[in-house]
């Protein structure tokens, strides 16, 4: 397959600006956007010069994989459409709102022979690349991801719309199982979580300290990494590496020496379906998988349950 024919699936906020990176990406030819709102589908293809589906199943019919940017409730019913068939999908995250529907996703693409990406899109950003290739053993994580607050992805709480994207890059660095989750969190303007911190401490002794909050006064994507002779500060937004490593000298005292992580800087999201392409190709390719999607969901999970019980401890 050299150029699969993609399909976009919900061309809200994100969706749309997924339409607009595959039609200027190459190797991708885009077979046209879908949204249950005909009227925003009809939009979007202008905008782009795309082609604006009639139906879902016109969707399904007309290409070979998809992209799946519909609120949280509607991934797995939208993406099994594609699966059923054979086809690929990159379904943005969380990859369900279910362990349930996660797993039968996966399941799904591994029995059709299927590609299935989550859209983690931090896990593309080019700073957070660099680190990740070179970083090993961690010792301590503090992240902090911080958003005004805006009447987008409010079908989700903190946990699954923000602090999703620390939880799953941080299980990318650590690589060990979880052996304990604290957490804690409040709603703020919306019936959910807004603002929540986690603990979550990893077999080998691995702490990370996460912190997400879509009720703050300022955007902020900050990721610190403490490692042997290391440390890491990750700033997102910026796609910027500050870092600084122990060296020890044969003839005087250690010194504190910066160290260089060279950032090329690129939108993600670019990278991201040019990865989700690589690999309908047949070709390697640096994703999240479906099943990495359903264990970052997997410990989402765990994080909203230790966030009910320490407000069941404190009531």
């Amino acid at each position: 397959m050299s150029a699969p024919r993609l399909a976009i699936v919900g061309v809200g906020a994100l969706g749309r600006h997924h339409a607009r990176v595959a039609g200027e990406l190459s190797g991708a030819e885009v077979s046209g956007v879908f949204d249950t709102d005909a009227a925003r589908a009809t939009a979007v293809a202008r905008e782009f010069g795309l082609h604006a589906h009639a139906s879902l199943e016109g969707a399904v019919a007309e290409s070979d994989a998809a992209v799946i940017a519909t609120p949280t409730v509607a991934h797995h019913a939208v993406a099994m459409r594609f699966l059923r068939e054979g086809k690929s999908v990159l379904i943005e995250k969380p990859i369900a709102p279910t362990l349930a529907q996660a797993d039968e996703l996966v399941s799904a693409a591994e029995a059709g022979g299927a590609v299935l990406h989550v859209g983690h899109v931090e896990f593309h950003n080019p700073a957070v690349a660099a680190v990740l290739s070179a970083v090993g053993a961690p010792r301590f994580i503090e992240t902090h991801r911080l958003a005004v607050f805006t009447a987008r992805s409010l079908d989700v709480d903190v946990v699954l719309d923000l602090m999703i994207h620390d939880l799953q890059i941080t299980q990318a660095l650590v690589g060990r199982p979880v052996a304990e989750v604290r957490a804690a969190g409040v709603a703020v303007l919306t019936p959910t979580v807004d603002i929540a911190n986690a603990r979550i401490a990893f077999e080998g002794g691995c702490v990370a300290n996460l912190t997400a909050s879509r009720v703050s006064a300022d955007r902020v994507r900050k990721y610190r990494i403490f490692a042997p002779s290391l440390y890491v500060s990750i700033d997102m937004a910026a796609q910027e590496v500050g870092a600084f490593r122990l060296q020890v000298r044969p003839d005087g005292p250690p010194q504190i020496v910066p160290a260089a992580f060279p950032v090329e800087k690129e939108e993600p999201l670019k990278r991201e379906l040019a990865e989700f392409l690589r690999a309908c190709r047949g070709e390697p390719s640096r994703a999240v998988s479906g099943r990495q999607g359903r264990d970052a969901l997997a410990l989402a999970l765990e994080v909203r349950q230790a966030i009910d019980r320490h407000q069941r401890d404190v009531a």
